[in-house]
This record gives structure tokens, sequence and C-alpha cells, in this order.
């Protein structure tokens, strides 16, 4: 399994309406992606935080290659219409996991 990072910085005043459509339109479309094993959004938490992540899951480098192209390892995907929330094109990461996340602490 791969993860892959899709990180944006928003523009200022853009980050409610550009994570309502990432949450609408895109993470369900990625649902429906062959060899894609789910996402999610995540935002920033800081007061002056515009940063948005993707983080999905993939089968393996072929499925990545097949949504992302033969650059997939640096080829940020998006919409011409995405760009205008954006301060500047998003950038992409990728990781392996190395150990299974931690069981809740209990009380």
């Amino acid at each position: 399994m791969i993860i892959r990072i899709w990180a944006g910085q928003v523009v200022v005043g853009r980050l409610e309406e550009f994570c309502a459509h990432l949450a609408s339109q895109v993470i369900p479309q990625l649902g429906r992606t062959e060899g894609c094993l789910g996402g999610e959004l995540l935002r920033s938490v800081t007061e002056d935080g515009h940063r948005v992540l993707v983080l999905s899951r993939w089968r393996d480098e072929d499925a990545l290659r097949g949504y992302a192209g033969p650059m997939w390892r640096i080829r940020p995907v998006w919409s011409e219409g995405e760009l205008s929330y954006l301060a500047h094109p998003p950038e992409v990461t990728h990781f392996t996991q190395v150990a299974t996340p931690a069981a809740p602490a209990t009380a």
C-alpha cells in the first residue's frame, strides 16, 4: 500500500468553500477510482492555517500510475477550477506504512 498526500495552500477567505468542494466532489471520486483504498480530507488547525491535505491510500504503483500518469511520484492531480482556490500549485508526497496505528488508550 502507498499513502499519497496531496497538499495545498488555500487562498485566504476560500478555505471553507474549497473544503466543501473537496469533501463533496474529490473524496467520493477517489473512492470510485480503481486501486484507491480510501481517502481523507484534513485541514490545518492553527488560527492562520490555510493548508489542506488529501490523504489517499493506494493498492500499488500501478494504481497510482493509472490515476496520476507516469509521473505520479511528482505530479499532483487537480481540476482546472481548483487552481482558483490555491495560493500556488499543490504538491504530493508518498509514503509506505511501517507500523500499524496504535490502539486508543483506555481509561
